[in-house]
């Protein structure tokens, strides 16, 4: 498939949105809307968001992590604290004409910054509102695992203690729900002219996706709690394997067709053909093969153990079974980054504080055009740039605003960056 092109067409260009978040998931739902043209607005107070400092970290100190979820946006830097500081972010949120008015908060702290304060000076204001639980409680990704059941069925088969994912799915997901439920509202807007506040709380995003997959349910039907499977891909066959010389693959047969031509591979036809006369069981069904998967998957372990990872790499290709060889973040940054290199997602993206290396930019692609990423601001970048531009003030005002200490007006020169995209 050819590479996407690389284009400066931004499809939400015009959409002006101030973000006063941190941590995941409401600068990701800010970040996805800059990747794909819309002018986001990131007001911290004054020296940066608590955020900013998390791990990891480049050897300058700067976050790595801040960086990543902060692509493409402008940076305002003002005190929270004061009136008068509260007075500029709230200019700016209701302002900002047809494509203006429109927020992302993951906090509730000022009053006047509330959706119900500046729908009042703006009624066509679009708020969107993450919050932690439905109650507007707090809660982070971590302990909404706890909540939600999903740590009991993560981990290795008889692990007893419940077992939090790495990755804060929780957050991710909630933060492209704070991006649909914010273009929504918009398109809500443009056909009425009303506006209205969105409400996400992270708690109902991980029920709704246990409702969504059958798991609440099954609680509710099944009186047999279900158990951890390990590797092993639930109502299906699919697992781990380990091959001669050290390599491991994950391979998922989710059809008959896919379970047919892994039997075809692996020369294990005629041997699982006997296991499922012997067992009196249909292994043409997935989910028969899913209730015998540990005969199966012993099989099929020491058909791979037998085989190197070329080997079994070049049986599986000849195949349309799903498999895949694992990979550390080592591997993929391995060669100079090759395996990021040749994929169109990536872009070469250079700034203040980090040496220059491959990020992602947007994963969707419009027209066959990919949208590239852009460095994240540093502290304050564009402080002046904002307050001149998007409020009319000028450098009197800028300075006495300065004075009394309600901003720090920076006059730092974008981030340096490219956008290859090819080896």
């Amino acid at each position: 498939m050819p590479h996407p092109t690389v284009s400066r067409f931004r499809p939400l260009e015009g959409l002006r949105i101030v973000e006063l978040s941190s941590y995941v998931a409401s600068p990701l739902g800010g970040m996805t809307l800059a990747q794909l043209g819309a002018d986001v607005i990131r007001v911290e107070p004054l020296n940066g968001a608590p955020d900013r400092t998390r791990h990891p970290l480049a050897d300058s100190g700067t976050s790595l992590y801040w960086s990543g979820l902060n692509k493409g946006k402008r940076a305002l830097e003002v005190d929270l604290r004061s009136e008068e500081g509260r007075e500029l972010v709230a200019d700016l949120v209701t302002g900002g004409g047809p494509g203006g008015g429109i927020v992302i908060a993951n906090s509730e702290r000022y009053q006047d910054l509330s959706y119900e304060a500046l729908a009042a000076r703006r009624p066509d204001l679009v708020h969107v509102l993450l919050t932690g639980r439905r109650d507007g409680s707090a809660a982070v990704d971590y302990t909404v695992q706890a909540a939600t059941g999903f740590p009991q069925l993560t981990g290795p088969e008889g692990t007893p203690d419940p077992v939090n994912h790495l990755m804060p799915a929780w957050d991710v997901a909630a933060g492209l729900y704070l991006a649909v439920g914010l273009l929504a509202a918009e398109r809500h807007r443009l056909r009425t002219g009303e506006g209205q506040q969105v409400r996400v709380a992270l708690e109902d995003v991980a029920l709704a996706t246990a409702g969504n997959l059958g798991y609440l349910a099954e609680a509710q039907l099944d009186p047999a709690p279900r158990a951890r499977s390990g590797n092993y891909v639930y109502g299906t066959f699919g697992r781990d394997f380990a091959t001669a010389d050290g390599g491991r693959l994950m391979v998922v047969a989710l059809t008959d067709r896919h379970w047919r031509g892994l039997l075809g591979a692996t020369g294990l036809t005629d041997a699982v053909d006997a296991v499922g006369r012997a067992l009196g069981a249909d292994l043409s069904d997935e989910f028969e093969r899913y209730t015998h998967r540990k005969v199966l998957g012993e099989l099929l372990a020491g058909w791979f153990a037998a085989h190197t990872l070329a080997e079994a790499q070049e049986a599986l290709a000849r195949t349309r079974v799903l498999w895949s060889t694992y990979r550390s973040f080592a591997d993929l940054a391995a060669d100079d980054a090759q395996l990021l290199r040749e994929n169109p997602l990536m872009a070469r993206v250079g700034q203040d504080g980090i040496p220059a290396h491959w990020a992602p930019g947007s994963p969707v692609v419009m027209a066959d055009t990919q949208f590239p990423p852009a460095p994240s601001p540093s502290v304050g970048q564009h402080t002046d740039d904002v307050l001149r531009k998007e409020l009319g003030l000028g450098e009197a005002e800028l300075a006495k605003l300065g004075a009394a200490g309600v901003i720090r007006p920076r006059r730092v020169a974008p981030h340096p960056f490219t956008t290859t995209t090819g080896s």
